[in-house]
């Protein structure tokens, strides 16, 4: 089927339970001790997230790289989200790129379980913005 046969509200919706599946995921992962495939899973739990909450909006992106300018530009600035939860992000998106690009990168199990329980926050406040 090609995407014009979704509606808008299907496309949020599908986002949201990759962002449900990525944080299960994340969880699975961390308990197999595997805390680079984690980090990747919390990344995409808060990026499949906001980009629900950007296509409700209207706007969509091809890149992670304009999801994460949006999220500042249009959810940050107009106090949607607090700040904090967009520095969360950034160290999200940079450990993310660290993790699947750079070799030997190695993450500590204490920080990425800090991050799982932020991602949990994060994505219920995002959440709660869905209408």
């Amino acid at each position: 089927m090609s995407e014009k046969n979704y509606s808008k509200e299907e496309f949020v919706k599908f986002w949201i339970k990759k962002s449900d599946e990525s944080l299960s995921a994340a969880e699975d992962e961390l308990k197999a001790g595997r805390l680079s495939f984690t980090v990747n899973r919390i990344y995409y739990a808060c990026f499949y997230i906001v980009s629900a909450l950007l296509l409700q909006k209207g706007l969509k992106f091809k890149k992670h790289s304009g999801v994460k300018a949006s999220l500042h530009r249009n959810l940050i600035k107009r106090g949607l989200i607090d700040e904090k939860e967009g520095r969360f992000y950034n160290k999200l998106f940079e450990a993310r790129q660290r993790g699947d690009y750079i070799e030997f990168v190695h993450f500590e199990k204490e920080q990425v379980e800090e991050w799982l329980q932020q991602a949990n926050e994060f994505v219920k406040a995002v959440r709660a913005l869905i209408k």
